[in-house]
């Protein structure tokens, strides 16, 4: 009785409807509630209270990000192996905490005892790199598996504006937590926010875990780590699109560090209205995305979506680069604002199609293509901020112009988010080759 009991087939798991995938975002914000402390008040709390070179913080993060270009895909192959993932998405997330409050406990350190204080910080950071990874790329792996592919954009909208909510929510709390400044303040408001984000991923988990079936497992644990990467690296579509992910998302990180800078410099805004200018991006950025979430079921592929948005980021930024000729703030409010649509485009698109393609093959793979993808990501993302930063100042120095200098950066990110949209329709391209030649073998 026992052995048939064991044979019989295991039952597929519910789709998630929309509280389900709420739930996930939560997570996702607490995610970016953790790392905003990091790359906005640690970063800016080095750098200003602190007076260190504002290279220190960036290696540092830059390595958080290295760690993941490692461990992602590894992740996503231990994903693959595994029916239960909340409980792994739990532990990661308290990995990202415990990195973010000894990040903070260590500031002092590294001004009294430098050559005891860096060596911890590095360790600090890694086992942020580490709890990213984990949390993030199970978090992922998790909303793929049990999303139906025609509610991928919906749900990726839903999970990011979580997560840009959970931005917002941790810069309100802030300033509430952080007055009077003090870096002893600091760390008792790394506390609250890590212990918090820890106790609601895993209320927001409860419930949510499917086992999946011990045949997807068996064949995921029969192949090493380096064969299942090999797997998915020799597709020429998860390897286009691992390429369009990386290209678009370094045009996208370059941009960050210089629109607020460029505001102030080339047009003489105050840092309120800079702040304010920035804002207008934000605002186009949501627009763009709730208008994929709602559009892209009806009108489209998510590819093309996510190639249209790199096509209207690249429009802006040429936009931007040359609105200091005509010297009308109004008119770079409208390209800022027309760069955040399209950012936002381009970004529900790509991570729909993120979702999509890695459940596409073989479902003992969709772990390990959600980490090669996340990997791809996070390089373009450490190397994105200090390539925006280090060529603003390298082409202001060489053109002795703020305004040639900074628009000659903003031209090469066009051309990024050009050869990214190059690739998405390569990418798109091999997807209908792939489905006509599958058609065919069906048929014959």
């Amino acid at each position: 009785m026992s052995s048939e009991v064991s044979t019989m087939p295991m039952t597929a798991p519910r789709a998630f409807g929309f509280l389900s995938v709420m739930r996930l975002g939560l997570v996702q914000a607490c995610l970016g509630a953790l790392v905003v402390i990091i790359t906005a008040t640690i970063n800016r709390t080095m750098v200003v209270e602190l007076q260190l070179p504002a290279m220190v913080p960036g290696v540092l993060v830059a390595l958080h990000y290295g760690v993941q270009l490692w461990l992602r895909p590894r992740m996503g192959h231990f994903a693959d192996q595994h029916g239960k993932l909340t409980q792994w998405i739990v532990l990661g997330m308290a990995m990202l905490a415990a990195g973010v409050i000894a990040i903070a406990a260590l500031l002092p350190v590294i001004i009294a005892s430098p050559m005891i204080g860096y060596p911890l910080m590095v360790l600090a950071f890694i086992v942020v790199g580490l709890g990213v990874s984990t949390a993030g790329t199970l978090l992922l792996t998790l909303l793929s598996l049990r999303v139906p592919p025609e509610r991928h954009a919906r749900a990726a909208a839903t999970v990011w504006l979580c997560m840009i909510a959970g931005f917002i929510l941790c810069t309100v709390v802030a300033r509430v937590l952080l007055e009077p400044f003090t870096l002893q303040v600091l760390v008792r408001f790394a506390v609250i926010i890590g212990v918090s984000c820890v106790a609601l991923t895993t209320l927001a988990l409860v419930g949510l875990d499917a086992p999946r079936a011990e045949g997807v497992r068996a064949r995921a644990a029969a192949l090493p780590f380096a064969e299942a990467v090999h797997i998915v690296w020799a597709d020429p579509i998860a390897r286009r699109f691992s390429c369009f992910v990386g290209l678009s998302m370094l045009a996208y990180s370059t941009q960050d560090l210089i629109l607020e800078p460029f505001a102030g410099s080339v047009f003489g805004l105050t840092v309120a209205d800079s702040t304010a200018i920035s804002g207008v991006h934000q605002g186009g950025s949501l627009i763009g995305m709730l208008l994929t979430a709602m559009l892209s079921t009806r009108v489209g592929s998510l590819a093309g979506w996510a190639r249209g948005g790199c096509i209207a980021s690249a429009i802006a930024l040429l936009a931007i680069a040359l609105s200091p000729m005509t010297g009308s703030v109004a008119l770079l409010r409208v390209a800022l604002f027309s760069l955040g649509v399209g950012n936002g485009v381009f970004a529900i698109g790509a991570i729909g199609s993120m979702m999509s393609l890695s459940t596409a093959a073989d479902q003992s793979q969709t772990g390990v293509r959600m980490g090669v993808f996340g990997a791809s990501q996070a390089i373009a993302m450490a190397a994105g901020g200090m390539l925006g930063a280090g060529a603003s100042d390298v082409m202001r120095a060489y053109l002795s112009s703020d305004q040639l200098g900074y628009g000659s950066v903003f031209v090469m990110e066009a051309a990024l988010f050009a050869g990214a949209a190059v690739l998405a329709s390569a990418a798109r391209e091999a997807g209908k080759a792939r489905s006509g030649e599958s058609v065919l073998a069906a048929a014959g």
